[in-house]
């Protein structure tokens, strides 16, 4: 895990680095040298990290689709802006790199600040969004303040594998905790619901069983709004992405394996599933 994660910009295992400037940015992005002939995933990080820690779930779903990883302007190894950017201001840089990539449809996930992110971009581009994964989504509004959704992520470390740690601490590090804290200002300011139910594309919410920040009772909701489908991933904390990476990929393959016009159904109630995990 550690040295998937933490090879960039070298080139590991068949990824590669790539730079492009979009809106002004110098904009990093991991991607797997080997194409494969299938809808492209597109892969949002979360508020205080980088591509680094979607790494395994990228690696185990790149032999089934093109993943393609960015890190979002001030994260990671692409450029820091001036000032943090919020949700409407990350979509639509995501829309520009989408449109500087000549990517016209693609399934995009994102993760905890991520989905709220691909949650926007799903209502602003529709045209692009073909699919959309949103995993151990932010913010729950029982959580909507930085004291508790903070409090929520201190409790999680505890079920956390330790292994993370060094990624973790390395992505916060390039972000500095300056940009960090204003965006976790920006996630508890955002009322992820109103994009939520402008969502058109087939939606996968996707979280682990031990998740305290984006808990069951939360990812059911997102899914209710969504018109979406639930799983669950047995054994995993809030960076399933990181510690689940192989069952993660298969719920996500199977979601993008099963045609639009079956996945999603705004008559019916989404359902609920588990998916076992052999990660942990």
């Amino acid at each position: 895990m550690l040295r998937l994660a933490l090879s960039a910009p070298r080139p590991y295992h068949g990824w590669v680095s790539r730079w492009s400037t979009v809106a002004g940015v110098r904009t990093h992005e991991r991607v797997r040298a080997r194409p494969v002939d299938a809808l492209p995933v597109v892969m949002l990080h979360g508020l205080a990290v980088s591509h680094r820690y979607l790494m395994p779930t990228a690696d185990a779903l790149a032999d089934r689709h093109p993943v393609l990883v960015p890190d979002l302007p001030g994260f990671g190894l692409s450029g820091k802006p001036g000032h943090a950017y919020d949700v409407a201001e990350h979509a639509a840089f995501v829309s520009a790199w989408l449109d500087a990539h000549r990517l016209d449809r693609v399934a995009v996930l994102g993760h905890s600040f991520g989905a709220e992110v691909a949650a926007a971009l799903a209502g602003l581009r529709p045209d692009a969004v073909a699919s959309l994964v949103l995993a151990s989504p932010t913010a729950d509004p029982a959580a909507r303040t930085r004291t508790r959704l903070v409090g929520r992520w201190f409790a999680d470390l505890p079920v956390e594998v330790k292994g993370q740690a060094l990624i973790l601490s390395r992505d916060v590090y390039d972000a500095r905790p300056r940009r960090v804290w204003a965006t976790i200002g920006h996630s508890v300011r955002n009322r992820v619901e109103d994009d939520l139910r402008r969502v058109s594309a087939p939606t996968l919410v996707l979280g682990g069983d031990r998740d305290t920040v984006a808990p069951l009772s939360w990812r059911t909701r997102v899914a209710q709004l969504t018109g979406g489908v639930s799983v669950t991933l047995p054994g995993a904390a809030h960076n399933a992405l990181t510690t689940a990476g192989p069952a993660a990929a298969d719920a996500i393959a199977a979601h993008l394996a099963v045609p639009a016009s079956a996945a999603r159904c705004r008559s019916c109630r989404p359902c609920s599933s588990t998916a076992r995990s052999s990660a942990m």
